[in-house]
């Protein structure tokens, strides 16, 4: 396991008084969330997958409080800010850009390259037999690789911190009224002067903006909760009342304008008022956290929380080619049948979950880095690389490698191999991106 030695119990004994508690909590809560979403919004039939919310419309608003997303992209901007602040001052006034990325993509990468490897050999391997081509299993082709979107947008966040951290520094409140106003001003573009492509720009707007909510939280700005919190509401019911976006912050299957792809104004303000949801839940979260108990568990599933999911759905889908491989009749979505089988599928899925998160998780160990100054524009390039492959990925899946299949990723065409391609490419720039020498710095 290479840092066997430290346990979660040894790590949480040797938590300073100073570390905020509850970032870390927010981060294992959101992506926890994100995994019993997508385990319930899978409906699996012997015509295919669909989406639960698709079936039961009512059910599209519980996306308001499930869509936990935006709180895991704050939660980013927080522990960005104080990464590169941190490397920073330890470096002595030299460049810190090259050492900043690989000490954030280093963690997110390996395990992420490991899962897209392994899944594209099987999926090779099943079209090379002549399979793939079933209702399920191109289903099952196209649906695992899709929750990549998430890790190409946090690449993007870890490139873009040291010049929004500048932003913020000067400007404050005043840098996320600017992401915030851009994002209004590309859904004004798009839905009222039809202007094409241009609401692929709110990928950035949207996304940035929450993260830089982060930044204000780790300067101690975000100082109403409250306040924004309500705004963030009453914004997002006024947007999806009387305006072009749906109720659900989840994107749905055929639906004419998603909330999540790309992003919208609608979006964001749901953001908000996550952010100051949670910020108001703060203080008694706190008190909970220093329980010894509660604050291991926090810490021990900080340490797989990546690797939980990135092969979650590997994991429910293994449950229902376990059924059908017994022999067992799948009810139909939504009905009785259906959610009485609820949770015995979600206990499998969370069981098999750890069985993978056992084998993968030696991947997502921190491994041993340093801050010596390297190559900031080969960084800059390969981190490039990086998103743009893993969001590519994330479009195309992993069905039709041998036909060539394409999805248009920013008005071009991207095939499966070239995104892994991409993505191998741009994170061997970032590894390269330092002399093989280790420095130790003072301090």
């Amino acid at each position: 396991m290479g840092h066997a030695a430290h346990t979660a119990k040894d790590l949480a004994e040797a938590t300073p008084d100073s570390r905020d508690r509850y970032v870390d909590l927010l981060r294992v809560a959101s992506l926890g969330t994100v995994l019993l979403g997508h385990w319930l919004m899978a409906a699996v039939s012997s015509d295919g997958i669909g989406n639960l919310l698709a079936l039961v419309p009512a059910l599209q608003v519980l996306t308001w409080g499930l869509q936990i997303m935006p709180v895991f992209f704050f939660v980013g901007g927080f522990s960005h800010a104080l990464s590169y602040r941190s490397l920073a001052r330890r470096a002595d006034g030299r460049p810190v850009y090259a050492a900043f990325l690989r000490a954030r993509l280093q963690r997110l990468l390996r395990p992420t390259l490991v899962f897209v490897l392994l899944w594209t050999a099987g999926a090779l391997a099943v079209q090379l037999a002549g399979g793939g081509q079933g209702k399920l299993s191109g289903a099952a082709l196209r649906l695992v690789t899709q929750p990549l979107w998430f890790i190409g947008i946090y690449l993007a966040m870890v490139a873009f911190t040291p010049a929004l951290l500048e932003l913020h520094r000067r400007w404050g409140w005043g840098a996320f009224a600017l992401l915030a106003g851009s994002a209004a001003a590309v859904d004004a573009l798009r839905f009222a002067l039809a202007v094409p492509y241009v609401e692929f720009l709110n990928f950035a707007f949207v996304w940035l903006a929450v993260h830089q909510l982060g930044f204000l939280r780790a300067d101690g700005r975000i100082s109403r909760p409250a306040l924004l919190a309500g705004a963030g509401l009453a914004g997002a019911v006024l947007l999806v009342a009387y305006g072009p976006y749906p109720l659900s912050m989840v994107g749905m299957p055929g639906e004419k304008v998603s909330n999540m792809a790309p992003p919208t104004l609608a979006l964001l303000a749901h953001g908000a008022w996550l952010v100051g949801a949670v910020e108001l839940l703060g203080k008694p979260a706190a008190a909970l956290l220093a329980r010894p108990r509660v604050w291991r568990s926090v810490v021990a599933a900080n340490g797989i929380a990546m690797t939980a999911f990135l092969w979650h759905l590997t994991a429910m889908l293994a449950v229902y080619a376990a059924q059908l491989g017994l022999g067992l009749r799948l009810p139909e979505p939504a009905t009785g049948a259906w959610w009485a089988q609820v949770p015995v599928r979600l206990l499998a899925a969370a069981a098999l979950t750890g069985v993978l998160v056992a084998v993968f998780r030696r991947f997502e160990a921190p491994g041993r880095g340093g801050a010596e100054p390297g190559s900031g524009p080969r960084a800059a390039l390969g981190i490039t690389l990086c998103l743009l492959g893993i969001l590519g990925l994330s479009m195309t899946g992993l069905g039709g490698l041998l036909e060539g299949h394409s999805a248009t990723l920013i008005a071009l065409p991207v095939t499966a191999p070239a995104a892994i391609g991409m993505a191998l490419g741009g994170w061997l720039l970032v590894e390269r991106s330092a002399p093989a020498r280790r420095v130790r710095l003072r301090g």
